[in-house]
């Protein structure tokens, strides 16, 4: 089943109707849907499609001359050419007067098999590229790699490519359309669990319960989400174990650098360089509070959803999983979800005032969103705000996010408005999130303010 990636789908079609040389770079993690996507583009044209394994330059000069060769005639054969430059000069003749694609997936597998790649590659671009009607692609997982060895400055292809794609996990829209049976509430608890990755939401059956989803993969043994994590980091970095130790600190409640190396017991500079890297991975997220530089008040937590829910709940469990206890399990798990939903449901919203602005229906035409935490003088005590999003020095908007079942009072309005109080502009708006709508007395505060928008979830998409 392939849904989405419309944008992406247009942008390839675009590169192919040029009919002239064009060189495009897809990358992005694993199970994002990388090869889904080449797969859908090239399903109805004249393409060579090759996918890198993890062997050496033998093994895939074989691999790949047998694809170009069942491409060129048709027939399974065992021959193959004497180099990468003899095969892909091949192609790049072949595509001389024909429109042709070439796929290479994951690419860096070749690319470390056989150091010269990159600088063949390099060679034959600046020989053919006006003469031959080859649309090249290059797909890796290994994001690394694609950014310091293909996209950057000191890399033999930089300045070939015509066009660049990284591929992230879904968001929560496009994440609904695989769940046709579920209930809204439902979707959003899904998207929770499972994030937004195309390999994972296919794990997850709309005809079941989201009980019995998580029971069926996280807490079973033979699923492949049980040790999903794990097998990504060993497939990602070289030392997964430390790796998943601060995965775990984050997961656990400690989100600045000095709680999460003391609880890992590395020094800080050592984590840093490891949280960087997850952050790359698309695994941790770095917060500043809304507005401000400071990396003082920096804290960092987990971006990928199925990452944040294994850690929370599935790794301190793996002995009761391992033992069958399944229902035992789930029952520590759901009196937490609710809470575990806040930071999914905020998130939802975020999406939610990117869309109203994209679609020219925001009150406030916002430059960026962020959560904001300080000091209230006021009160002497820490205070946060779940969204802010500012226009200009003016303008901004406030915002509140609710995932809880009792409807929300106007008490958690008037205190938004106290919240916004510590920041000085002159026009502000305000929006209220609520999972389960509102009291009459915030509807009637909402129409006589003037400048409140009030979303309830049912309604948001």
């Amino acid at each position: 089943m392939f849904i989405g990636r419309e944008r992406e789908l247009e942008a390839l079609n675009k590169l192919y109707k040029s009919n002239k040389f064009e060189f495009a770079v897809i990358y992005g993690r694993r199970r994002v849907g990388k090869t889904a996507l080449i797969n859908e583009f090239i399903g109805d044209k004249k393409a060579i499609y090759f996918m890198g394994v993890e062997s050496n330059a033998k093994q895939n000069l074989e691999n790949f001359s047998k694809s170009i060769m069942e491409f060129a005639s048709g027939i399974e054969t065992e021959s193959s050419f004497l180099s990468f430059q003899a095969a892909l000069e091949y192609v790049f003749k072949f595509a001389k007067n024909d429109r042709i694609i070439l796929a290479i997936d994951e690419y860096p597998y070749v690319a470390r098999s056989s150091k010269s790649l990159a600088s063949t590659l390099q060679l034959l671009i600046d020989k053919y590229k006006d003469t031959s009607k080859l649309m090249l692609i290059l797909c890796g997982s290994s994001m690394s790699y694609m950014e310091d060895h293909v996209l950057a400055y000191k890399a033999p292809l930089y300045g070939r490519r015509t066009a660049q794609m990284k591929l992230l996990p879904f968001d929560f829209e496009e994440t609904c359309r695989y769940f046709k049976n579920l209930s809204n509430e439902d979707k959003a608890l899904i998207y929770g669990v499972a994030g937004g990755t195309p390999q994972y939401l296919l794990q997850m059956d709309d005809k079941l319960s989201v009980g019995d989803n998580i029971k069926n993969t996280y807490l079973n043994p033979i699923s492949f989400l049980y040790e999903e994590p794990t097998n990504l980091l060993k497939q990602e970095v070289r030392e997964p174990a430390i790796y998943t130790a601060i995965i775990t600190a984050i997961a656990t409640g400690s989100s600045r650098m000095s709680e999460i190396s003391s609880k890992v017991g590395e020094d800080t500079n050592v984590c840093t360089n490891y949280i960087k890297n997850l952050m790359n991975l698309g695994i941790v997220q770095k917060e500043t509070p809304y507005g401000e530089k400071s990396s003082r008040k920096s804290v960092y937590s987990i971006e990928d959803n199925m990452f944040r829910f294994w850690y929370r709940f599935v790794l301190g469990n793996n002995s009761l999983i391992a033992r069958g206890a399944t229902d035992l399990v789930y029952k520590r798990i759901e009196p937490h979800l609710s809470e575990y939903m806040g930071k999914v449901f905020e998130e939802i919203c975020k999406q939610y005032l990117w869309k109203q602005l994209l679609t020219g229906k925001s009150p406030v035409e916002f430059t960026s969103l962020g959560r904001w935490w300080g000091n209230d003088p006021k009160t002497k005590s820490q205070t946060e705000i779940d969204i802010m999003g500012e226009a200009d020095k003016n303008t901004a908007l406030f915002g509140e996010c609710k995932w809880t079942n009792e409807k929300v009072d106007v008490g958690v309005l008037d205190l938004l408005v106290e919240r916004s109080n510590l920041f000085h502009y002159k026009n502000k708006h305000y929006y209220l999130f609520a999972k389960s709508g509102f009291t009459k007395g915030c509807v009637e505060k909402e129409a006589e303010m003037g400048n409140v928008t009030l979303v309830e979830y049912e309604k948001m998409f």
